[in-house]
C-alpha cells in the first residue's frame, strides 16, 4: 500500500505500526539543532523519529519529544545500537544507556546499525531478549545485505522487522529488496536523496512536470515502492518541504524511469567491507 497521508504508516511482521515517514536525525548537533528539527518536525505532522546511539543525540532527542507536549505513544522513536557495543551483554547495556539518555521506558524500534562480522548474531540474541521483556516494541536490522539476513533467519527466534539501509535512485538494490518483501521484513532507506546529489536530468525533469522538488520526487518515489523513509534536515523549511509529497502520485512509466538510474552507487560504506 502506498502512504496517502503523512500519518500513514505500514504494519510490520509483528502487528506493530510504523509510519512510512519520518525525521532521521544522523550529523544533526546535539542540543539546540536537533530540538528545533524534532519540534519543526512534530509541529508539521510527524510522528517518526529516527536516531542512533552514534549520533550522540539521543539525549536531545527525548527531551524534544517529551518538550512537544505529544503523547510518547503516537512517536515512533528509532535508535540503534553501535559496532562497538556488539555482543550479547553488551547490547544490553548499551540499550539501557540508550533508553536513560532518551529519558523513555521503551522504544518503538531497535536496530543492530551494522552486520559486524562474528558479533552480529550475538547481538541479535540480546534483541530478541530486549525484545521479549517488552522494552523494544519491534527490533530489526541496518545495512544488512541478503547473506547476513539469511545468517539471522537461519536460527532466529524473533524475525528482523526492518532492515534500514542505504536506498536511492543510484542505489535501487532490487535483489535485496525482492529478499525483504519475500520475507517480510520492511526495507527503510537512509540518505534517500542522496546527500543532495539531485542534479540528474531525469529528476530534473520530473519535477517540473509534477511541480515538485527533485528531492520531492525521490520521496515520493521511495514511498510508491512501499519503502519507508528517513530523511534528515534540520531546516524547518526544508523538513516541512520533505513532507510535503501526499498530494502527487507518479506515473508507472515515471517509476521505471527512476528505477533506471541505478547505478549500485553508495554514498556511505559497502556493508561487506565496512
Amino acid at each position: 500500500m502506498t502512504a496517502k497521508h503523512l500519518a500513514d504508516t505500514v504494519t510490520l511482521n509483528n502487528g506493530v505500526e510504523m509510519p512510512w515517514f519520518g525525521l532521521g536525525v544522523y550529523k544533526a548537533q546535539a542540543g539546540t539543532e536537533v530540538e528545533t528539527a524534532i519540534h519543526y518536525a512534530l509541529e508539521a505532522g510527524y510522528r517518526h523519529i529516527d536516531t542512533a546511539a552514534l549520533y550522540a543525540n539521543e539525549e536531545s532527542v527525548g527531551k524534544a519529544i517529551r518538550e512537544s507536549g505529544i503523547d510518547r505513544a503516537s512517536i515512533f522513536v528509532t535508535t540503534k545500537v553501535w559496532n562497538d557495543d556488539q555482543g550479547y551483554d553488551s547490547t544490553l547495556r548499551a540499550f539501557d544507556a540508550s533508553l536513560k539518555r532518551l529519558g523513555m521506558e521503551y522504544v518503538d524500534l531497535y536496530l543492530v546499525h551494522w552486520p559486524i562480522s562474528g558479533k552480529y548474531k550475538e547481538t541479535w540474541r540480546a534483541l530478541e531478549t530486549i525484545y521479549e521483556q517488552g522494552r523494544a516494541r519491534a527490533i530489526g536490522v541496518s545495512n544488512f545485505q541478503i547473506r547476513h539476513l539469511e545468517d539471522i533467519l537461519s536460527d532466529c527466534k524473533v524475525r528482523p522487522t526492518v532492515n534500514q539501509v542505504e536506498y536511492h535512485p543510484l542505489l535501487t538494490q532490487q535483489p535485496l529488496h525482492a529478499y525483504c518483501r519475500e520475507h517480510q521484513i520492511q526495507l527503510e532507506a537512509w540518505s534517500p536523496i542522496m546527500r543532495g546529489n539531485l542534479d540528474l536530468p531525469v529528476l530534473q525533469e520530473l519535477a517540473r512536470k509534477y511541480g515538485k522538488t527533485p528531492a520531492q520526487i525521490v520521496l515520493r518515489w521511495d514511498l510508491q515502492e512501499e519503502v519507508v523513509t528517513i530523511p534528515k534536515s534540520v531546516h524547518r523549511d526544508h523538513i516541512i518541504q520533505n513532507a510535503d509529497i501526499f498530494d502527487f502520485e507518479l506515473s508507472p512509466e515515471d517509476m521505471e524511469q527512476i528505477r533506471g538510474l541505478n547505478q549500485n552507487h553508495r554514498f556511505g560504506p559497502d556493508p561487506d567491507t565496512y
